[in-house]
């Protein structure tokens, strides 16, 4: 049985400081619950409302093997976990993974996020990465949080997918990566033609604020700006767009 206590812990998670003092975070929804299952990552505890769990018995039955712990709560309690309108009755709970530079610099290409905030723009780059096959996402500590539940929606599962790394200052990251080998690359509407771009080397791409444009300091990291040229009379993309058309072009 979720106790009061336990209820109101969960519920706390929604937001960004419990979550970051607790090193956990709440999910929604049964794909997001499964994605997180099949992951690394260690699950604590899935709850349900009793319409969730009458209505989806194989997955309930699922969970038995897993040996994690299911607690059904009425519709009432159970929207104190939920950020949404119309939730799907299941949420679960999940620790942050342990961060470790091991493998770190062996992709080929990395994406780095410089002052993304927006959290559906975020969730959107994280899915649109993971579609690309890039498994590692450097963030500026500007950038919105991954466990923001909008971002964790966006992502549609990709979330379990990526290695994150938060960085406080991620220009002195990028002089690491380049002592690796590394050439940085930076989305900005003044720069090279990207469908003319051949990448030779082991790169980051940086995508930043679209209406800021990549900080002074990741100017200063830049070894070539790319750019997608543009046809019409819009003043630019939106970042999410850009980073899937970049991807495809320098993925391939």
């Amino acid at each position: 049985m979720l106790t009061k206590n336990e209820l109101k812990y969960y519920s706390l998670l929604i937001e960004k400081k419990h979550r970051a003092a607790e090193k956990k975070f709440i999910i929604e929804g049964k794909k997001l619950t499964e994605e997180g299952l099949q992951s690394n990552y260690k699950s604590e505890i899935i709850i349900c409302t009793n319409q969730f769990f009458q209505n989806n018995q194989v997955f309930i039955r699922s969970l038995d093997n897993k040996k994690i712990r299911l607690e059904v709560i009425k519709n009432h309690e159970f929207q104190k976990l939920s950020d949404t309108r119309n939730p799907q009755g299941i949420a679960s709970v999940f620790h942050f993974p342990s961060m470790s530079e091991k493998n770190r610099y062996e992709s080929k290409i990395i994406v780095a996020l410089d002052n993304i905030n927006d959290p559906g723009n975020l969730g959107t780059i994280i899915r649109t990465c993971d579609w690309f096959g890039v498994s590692d996402i450097l963030l500026s500590d500007d950038t919105a949080d991954i466990y923001n539940p909008k971002v964790l929606r966006a992502t549609m599962g990709s979330v379990f997918h990526i290695r994150f790394d938060y960085r406080k200052n991620l220009p002195e990251n990028f002089n690491l990566l380049k002592e690796n080998g590394y050439k940085i690359l930076t989305a900005d509407l003044n720069g090279e033609n990207v469908f003319n771009y051949n990448i030779k080397e082991k790169s980051v791409i940086v995508f930043s604020n679209e209406t800021h444009g990549p900080s002074a300091s990741t100017r200063s990291a830049t070894d070539t700006y790319i750019t997608i040229p543009g046809k019409g009379k819009a003043e630019s993309l939106n970042v999410a767009s850009s980073a899937a058309v970049i991807l495809s072009q320098l993925t391939f």
